[in-house]
């Protein structure tokens, strides 16, 4: 059984609201492959709303990696006063283009990046497209947060580089609109990445964190362990680990790769069902978010002192 929507365990967090949500909101993009479609979704109500953009997973799911994916973390967030834009990357399954000839296939590890650009330039269109959006977002509170490989695409907003395989070329695409980002179980470095990775997934073996000043809040399991990619365990927080602060890492115990459930309501890809682990770290998240765009807000030390107070460990957290 999934958590409520708007359910938050024992997190302190904001009333929730009514929510509006609104697509495909679609804009042509020239030269890509198909137009970039995505997802809104806000509170019914208010204004100078911050914005989150969400990038979804590479998992093998029909849907779930594309806009209509990562309702319980979407939902929540836009019930609690954030506008989240989901967009549908060109490596989602529902899309076809996995095998497509193109040297970015089947990853599309690029376009995620650009995807993200052309949202954030072309705000106002999404806006006026969304019915009753039109001048309530506030452009200078923006955060990106990603699942997996989307945890990628948002690090390589807060400043990443990766090295093209094709090129070698070492790619930059840091957008400084970008204030904040949440990292959910991303992909690590070089160090110790499994054959079967680096054959199928070359671009993995150029992630360079060393300019990665964004601030970011990490979040990896101490279960998220997969062989093909790398046997150590560590290799989910090298975001953390190898790049500079402001960042915070939360290691959650017992957490695989799916967090419980993030990706969507009742998920086959959650190998770890479990409804209030998803309640407490899409809580947690908003509380980071909403300390990290808003300077006198005490959400995140709130959060922080009730995790700490229970009688059962959730996770580790540790800052620099």
């Amino acid at each position: 059984m999934s958590a409520p929507i708007s359910e938050a365990g024992d997190i302190p967090v904001s009333e929730p609201t009514s929510v509006v949500t609104y697509s495909p909101v679609v804009l042509d993009v020239p030269g890509r492959a198909v137009s970039l479609e995505m997802k809104v979704s806000a509170p019914e109500t208010g204004s100078d709303l911050p914005v989150i953009l969400l990038s979804h997973g590479h998992g093998m799911t029909n849907f779930l990696s594309s806009l209509n994916g990562y309702g319980p973390l979407a939902n929540f967030w836009a019930a609690h006063g954030f506008v989240v834009i989901q967009p549908t990357h060109l490596d989602s399954v529902a899309l076809g283009l996995r095998e497509a000839d193109d040297p970015q296939a089947p990853l599309y590890w690029r376009t995620r990046g650009e995807d993200m650009h052309h949202i954030l330039d072309r705000l106002d269109e999404i806006e006026a497209a969304v019915p009753g959006l039109a001048g309530r977002l506030d452009r200078g509170r923006i955060a990106v947060a990603g699942h997996s490989l989307g945890g990628a695409t948002a690090s390589m907003l807060l400043g990443m580089r990766v090295t093209d395989p094709n090129d070698g070329i070492e790619v930059d695409l840091t957008d400084a609109r970008v204030k904040a980002g949440v990292i959910f179980g991303a992909p690590g470095s070089a160090e110790g990445l499994a054959d079967w990775a680096a054959e199928h997934y070359p671009v993995t073996k150029g992630n360079n964190f060393s300019n990665m000043r964004g601030k970011a809040l990490v979040i990896a399991g101490d279960k998220d362990l997969n062989p093909n990619f790398s046997e150590r365990l560590s290799y989910r927080w090298d975001t953390y680990t190898l790049s500079p602060g402001p960042k915070t890492l939360l290691t959650v115990f017992g957490a695989e790769h799916m967090f419980g459930g993030i990706s969507g309501y009742d998920a086959v890809e959650a190998s770890d069902e479990n409804p209030e682990r998803v309640s407490t770290l899409r809580a947690l998240a908003w509380a980071y978010l909403r300390s990290a765009l808003y300077e006198d807000d005490a959400s995140w030390d709130k959060a922080v002192a009730e995790l700490e107070a229970r009688p059962e460990p959730f996770g580790r957290i540790e800052s620099k």
